[in-house]
């Protein structure tokens, strides 16, 4: 087995009497160099610390646990943003017993007084503070484990540039060690480097002239910036209905544009993904933009053409084709999608609609003519002024 034990901040104190025996039993222990540093001297004990490729040298690194256990060390709970995860899904669930010690989150929620249904829990792995951006609603509380001590003053400024400046940052330091600390700052007042280790817990509040979004799809369409390739809200609100977003799916979004229905469709839930497909490295680069603006970095561009750009690409869930809608197109589109999954594609030229109306016949699904008109001043008057009109062809695979 592999035995992936917690250890609090406590150190050695920290570990239960079972535990102990098992560290102390082990011919190898592996874990972070801080965690290795907490032990007691054991002769002839193997420690090995991780190495910056953690994910790539695990396999090496606990080889042989089918016929001699290996101990790993880990932060508090290792089933919680932890090495535990990473272990189960390399290796199974038969191959690796969890013995958890009081994370983080469960820590820092005690700490403020938090039931465990009233936060989000992000995890700050890179360059990814902008996920916050997804959950800022005033009354939100946000409890962000932490990527270093930068982490704090990052999260205040995009909190003071979002308007959110008033939000209480609650900054948790070395929880359950005798060293543990607390500073409640706002977040427009916050300066200089948190603890080496720490969480950080956000009451948002958000200023009377801040702008709040929605997680419902249909977002303004002054919320991207675009060229004019922009999927418009009322339209990118059916697509998304049909398209029906489900938690850990896979989204192509072919001749994405601005990236909106991708985007939108990876703001449903935090575990849904999308591939922005664009062909244009300008607009490829305002996808990026716009998904790290609306809360949702980890958002993949793919550079290229379709069809020759879908190639090799994982299997997805559904498709959204809305530019470049041509034949071949389809049929590599149609036949990558998974059983189940759902296609919906968008026409506002006659040829595209006939191509679509092949499909549908050949496929089924539903075809639906979009026409949409907004109120607009016609000198002291107003009228109503049509937008283009868009066939949606929308399909499940059998």
């Amino acid at each position: 087995m592999i035995e992936v034990v917690g250890i609090g901040a406590a150190g050695w104190a920290s570990l239960a009497a079972a535990e102990r025996t098992r560290v102390l039993a082990a011919r190898r222990v592996l874990g972070g160099a801080r965690h290795l540093d907490l032990l007691p001297y054991v002769p002839g004990q193997e420690r090995t610390a991780w190495p910056a490729d953690l994910r790539g040298a695990l396999p090496a690194l606990v080889a042989g646990h089918e016929t001699e256990p290996v101990v790993v060390l880990a932060s508090g709970d290792p089933l919680v943003a932890g090495v535990g995860g990473t272990l189960v899904e390399l290796f199974g669930a038969g191959a690796v017993r969890v013995h958890p010690h009081v994370s983080s989150v469960a820590l820092a929620a005690a700490r403020m007084g938090w039931s465990a249904d009233s936060y989000a829990v992000l995890r700050l792995r890179g360059n990814d503070v902008d996920l916050l951006r997804r959950e800022l609603f005033s009354g939100r509380r946000l409890l962000v484990l932490a990527r270093d001590a930068a982490s704090p003053a990052e999260i205040a400024a995009l909190l003071v540039e979002c308007g959110y400046g008033d939000s209480v940052l609650t900054v948790l330091g070395d929880l359950g060690s005798v060293a543990e600390s607390r500073q409640d700052v706002p977040a427009v007042d916050w300066s200089g480097p948190g603890p080496d280790l720490h969480v950080v817990c956000v009451s948002c509040t958000a200023g009377p002239a801040t702008a709040t979004g929605s997680l419902a799809p249909g977002l303004p369409d002054p919320a991207y910036d675009h060229d004019g390739q922009l999927t418009k809200r009322d339209v990118r609100s059916s697509a998304l209905a049909h398209l029906q977003p489900r938690p850990g799916e896979l989204l192509w979004d072919v001749g994405a544009g601005a990236g909106s229905i991708a985007i939108e469709w990876m703001r449903s839930h935090p575990s849904c993904r999308a591939l922005a497909v664009e062909q244009h490295e300008l607009r490829a680069k305002r996808i990026a933009a716009n998904a790290a603006a609306l809360g949702v970095p980890g958002l993949q561009t793919v550079l290229g053409a379709a069809p020759e750009a879908l190639v090799g690409l994982p299997v997805p869930d559904a498709v959204f084709v809305g530019g470049g809608a041509g034949d071949e197109t389809l049929t590599v589109a149609w036949s990558a999608l998974r059983s189940g999954g759902r296609l919906v594609v968008h026409a506002v030229t006659q040829e595209t609609e006939m191509l679509l109306a092949a499909r549908w016949r050949e496929h089924g699904g539903e075809l639906t003519r979009i026409s949409v008109e907004h109120l607009e001043p016609i000198g002291r008057s107003h009228g109503w002024k049509p937008a283009r009109a868009v066939v949606q062809w929308s399909a499940h695979k059998p």
